[in-house]
């Protein structure tokens, strides 16, 4: 277990309306599965994301991500645990377009202070990885989406992350691209990795390890070999 909400929740202040995004709520992420989120927009399943990569604090209850007490934490050292421990992918690639393949891949390496011959080597290891080093010198707009979602994954774990977190990172791909990214993923978690991927693609789960429905702000365990049986 890499991450864990204890009775965690969240809540919004809107004016002098309270907007409850997640109910109080028990939930593990686990190293070595990868463990597809699902449920309708407004559920409830971006914000148990946010939580998952410390974006934000819970309202209520606990929340643990590498041993840390993630309530406990300020402002600085809640971005130091990002950028040490979780690795981003996110739907729209936010890849920078003046940068090309290699430069967007070293990005977190340069934000951690790592050595230029140590981040040129790390970079090489991490687009071979995702099966493009050919693309090293490409910038984003001479690269397919499926292509720039692998650069997007391989910046995600240049930095060795134990967790990598997923926002519909398959919506805007083909079939043939997103077979290609979730292999990626799923090699990820089969190495010890803590993938989560939030999403609305039911083709996704025959790539997943475990899935967690939210709904109305509740998270709900799902039998996924029942439900892929069916």
């Amino acid at each position: 277990m890499i991450a864990q909400l204890i009775n965690a929740g969240k809540e919004y202040l809107v004016g002098d309306q309270k907007i409850t995004a997640l109910q109080p709520s028990n939930f593990e992420l686990n190293e070595g599965q990868l463990t597809l989120i699902i449920g309708p927009s407004g559920s409830g399943k971006t914000t148990l994301l946010s939580l998952l990569g410390c974006v934000i604090y819970p309202s209520a209850g606990d929340l643990y991500v590498d041993g840390q007490h993630v309530n406990q934490l300020n402002a600085k050292e809640l971005a130091r645990l990002r950028l040490n421990s979780i690795g981003f992918v996110f739907q729209q690639f936010n890849l920078l377009a003046p940068l090309n393949a290699a430069d967007n891949v070293g990005m977190p390496l340069k934000m951690q202070g790592v050595a230029g011959s140590e981040i040129k080597k790390r970079v090489a290891n991490a687009l071979e990885l995702v099966g493009m080093s050919d693309r090293r010198k490409n910038l984003p707009r001479q690269m397919s989406g499926g292509q720039q979602q692998r650069i997007a994954i391989a910046r995600a774990l240049v930095t060795d992350p134990k967790i990598i977190l997923c926002d519909e990172p398959t919506a805007s791909l083909d079939k043939d691209s997103l077979t290609i990214v979730m292999e990626e993923l799923r090699n990820l978690a089969m190495h010890g990795k803590a993938v989560a991927v939030v999403t609305h693609d039911p083709r996704l789960r025959t790539y997943a390890d475990r899935a967690v429905e939210v709904k109305n702000g509740f998270v709900t365990e799902l039998d996924l070999k029942s439900e892929q049986l069916a």
